[in-house]
C-alpha cells in the first residue's frame, strides 16, 4: 500500500528500524547523534541490563520440554479461552506473516499458532512453546515488557535488548483473572519488521479483554452453581448474619445484604476473621469455599450438612473416597452404592437400590446390611435412611464428567475422566452409566476440531489404543506438526 508520496508503509518500517538501530549502535541508547530511545524502551533495557541479559544472547531459555507442556498448559486458567483467542488472531497473524503466541504469568511461551511459513523462522530465534521470555531471561520484548509494567507493548526491531529480534516486531497485552486481578499471562503477535500493522496493538489488546471477558463469564457461572449447592448452609443461621465465600475470599452472598467487603481474606486453616469494621466472624470450610458466621453460631457437628466427600471412581487405579480432606481407597461394593445415590440425590429406596445394585436377583436384607456397613465408616449424619440418600452433594469425577458431555463442554469432560467408572463392577446402574460416559466422550472427541484435544485423548486410557482417534488426529494436524511422527507410528502399530 502507497502512501501519498508515493513510499510504502513497509519502507517507513525499514527505515523506522534503521534509525533505532542507530540508536541502539550508539551505546544502548545514551542519548548521542542517534538520540534517545522511547523511555519505556530505555528503561526495560535498564532493568534487562541490571538482570545481566547479554545483548549478544542468541536464544531464550527452555524450561518446559514438549512432554511436560500438556500438563502446564490443561491447569493454566487461559486453557479455557484458547479457541477465543485462535479465532480472533490466528487468521489474521497467518495471513498477515505473524506467530500468535501465548505466555504464563511467568512468561513461559505455552501456546503458538500462525503463518506456517513463519514457524521455522520463529523456531530459530526461540519464538516457541516451552520458552521463558521474561526481561531477565532474554531482555527487553513485547511478552516480557509487558508483564513488566502489566500493560500494552509494542517492541519494534532495535528496541528489543537482544540483537537476535532486530529483524521481528512484536506486540503484546497482559491477561488478568477476573478473580483476584492478578496478571495471569500475556498475549503477543510476533512478525518480521516490515510487516507491522499500527493497529496490532488495539487488536491484541482488544483480544486479551475478550479473553478476560471470557473468563469473567466463566466465573461467574462457576459462583451460581456454588451459590445454588451452599445456600442451605446459609438458610441455615436462620436470619443470623452470614456470608458464603468463593475458596479465593470474595462473597457471593450474604444475610442481610450489604453487610459484609467484596472479598475476605481468610488464611489457611483459620476459624475466625476479623472484619474491616471490627466484626469476628466464626469461619467454617465447605467442600468449596467459607461460611461465615458469628461466633455464637458456629456449628458443633457440621458434618450433616457440612461434610465434604469426594469421589474418584474413574479409571484403574482403584475408587478413592475423600472425606472432610482424608483420603482412602474404597472397596468395591461401597463405591458402587455411593455412585447409584450420587446418581439420585433424591434418595432411592431400599428395593430401587437392589435394583440398582444386583439386578432382578438381589435381596433387599443384603443391601441393608450393606448399608449399614457404610454408615459406620462415613457416618449417620452423611448417609441417611428412610430413603436412602447422602446428606451432601459430592464432588464425584464421574458426576463432572457427565454434565461436562450434556453441556457439550469435551475438555472439561476429559479433564474429568481418569478411566472407566469402576470397571471392575457389574452392577447395572453403573455398567449402564459407565458405557454412557465412554461412548459420549469418545464420540464428543471425535466430532471435535481441535487437534490438541485430540492429542491429549491419543495419551488416555480410554483412547491410546483407539484407532479411530489417531487417524481423526492425523486428519487435522499439519504435515510439519512436531506431534505427527509419534501419532503415525502409534497409528501403524494399532493397524498392526
Amino acid at each position: 500500500m502507497l502512501d501519498a508520496d508515493g513510499g510504502s508503509a513497509a519502507d517507513e518500517l525499514v527505515a523506522d528500524a534503521h534509525r533505532l538501530r542507530r540508536i541502539y549502535e550508539d551505546g544502548l541508547g545514551t542519548g548521542g547523534a542517534g538520540g534517545a530511545p522511547r523511555p519505556v524502551v530505555s528503561d526495560s533495557w535498564q532493568r534487562s541490563l541490571a538482570a545481566r541479559v547479554d545483548p549478544e544472547r542468541r536464544l531464550p531459555p527452555l524450561v518446559f520440554r514438549a512432554d511436560e507442556l500438556r500438563e502446564v498448559r490443561e491447569n493454566h486458567p487461559l486453557h479455557a479461552v484458547m479457541p477465543l483467542l485462535r479465532n480472533t488472531l490466528v487468521s489474521i497473524a497467518d495471513e498477515a506473516m505473524h506467530v500468535m503466541l501465548v505466555t504464563d504469568a511467568d512468561g513461559h511461551v505455552l501456546w503458538r499458532d500462525g503463518a506456517h511459513g513463519l514457524m521455522h523462522s520463529a523456531d530459530d530465534v526461540g519464538l516457541c512453546e516451552g520458552t521463558r521470555w521474561t526481561e531477565d531471561a532474554i531482555g527487553t520484548n513485547a511478552m516480557g515488557t509487558a508483564l513488566a509494567l502489566d500493560q500494552p507493548v509494542r517492541i519494534h526491531s532495535a528496541e528489543h535488548l537482544v540483537r537476535t529480534y532486530h529483524d521481528w516486531t512484536c506486540v503484546a497485552a497482559p491477561v488478568h483473572d477476573p478473580d483476584t486481578g492478578d496478571t495471569i499471562g500475556a498475549i503477543d503477535i510476533s512478525g518480521p519488521l516490515h510487516t507491522v500493522h499500527p493497529a496490532l496493538v488495539q487488536l491484541v489488546t482488544t483480544t486479551a479483554h475478550l479473553a478476560e471477558n471470557q473468563l469473567r463469564v466463566r466465573l461467574a457461572i462457576a459462583d451460581e452453581r456454588l451459590r445454588v449447592k451452599n445456600m442451605p448452609h446459609l438458610s441455615a443461621l436462620r436470619g443470623a448474619e452470614g456470608a458464603l465465600l468463593s475458596p479465593t475470599g470474595r462473597v457471593i452472598a450474604s444475610e442481610p445484604y450489604g453487610r459484609f467487603p467484596e472479598r475476605v481474606r481468610v488464611e489457611q486453616g483459620a476459624d475466625r476473621v476479623r472484619l474491616g469494621d471490627g466484626r469476628e466472624m466464626a469461619v467454617e470450610q465447605l467442600s468449596e469455599g467459607y461460611l461465615l458466621m458469628p461466633p455464637a453460631r458456629r456449628r458443633r457437628a457440621p458434618r450433616a450438612t457440612g461434610s465434604s466427600l469426594a469421589l474418584r471412581f474413574t479409571g484403574g487405579a482403584g475408587p478413592r473416597i475423600t472425606l472432610d480432606g482424608v483420603d482412602s481407597a474404597a472397596t468395591l461394593r461401597p463405591a458402587e452404592i455411593l455412585t447409584a445415590l450420587a446418581l439420585h440425590p433424591d434418595g432411592l429406596s431400599g428395593e430401587q437400590l437392589t435394583l440398582m445394585l444386583y439386578g432382578d436377583d438381589g435381596n433387599p436384607t443384603t443391601v441393608r446390611g450393606e448399608i449399614h456397613r457404610l454408615r459406620s465408616s462415613l457416618g449417620a449424619d452423611l448417609l441417611l435412611t428412610r430413603p436412602y440418600r447422602l446428606a451432601t452433594e459430592p464432588e464425584a469425577d464421574f458426576l463432572r464428567m457427565r454434565d461436562a458431555l450434556r453441556e457439550g463442554r469435551v475438555a472439561d469432560a476429559l479433564d474429568a475422566c481418569h478411566g472407566e467408572l469402576l470397571p471392575r463392577s457389574d452392577a447395572p446402574a453403573v455398567r449402564e452409566l459407565r458405557d454412557e460416559l465412554v461412548a459420549g466422550l469418545r464420540h464428543a472427541i471425535l466430532a471435535t476440531d481441535d487437534p490438541d484435544l485430540l492429542h491429549r485423548f491419543t495419551g488416555h486410557p480410554l483412547g491410546g489404543d483407539d484407532l479411530q482417534v489417531h487417524e481423526r488426529l492425523l486428519e487435522l494436524l499439519d504435515r510439519d506438526d512436531p506431534r505427527r511422527p509419534a501419532v503415525v507410528a502409534r497409528a501403524e502399530r494399532l493397524l498392526t
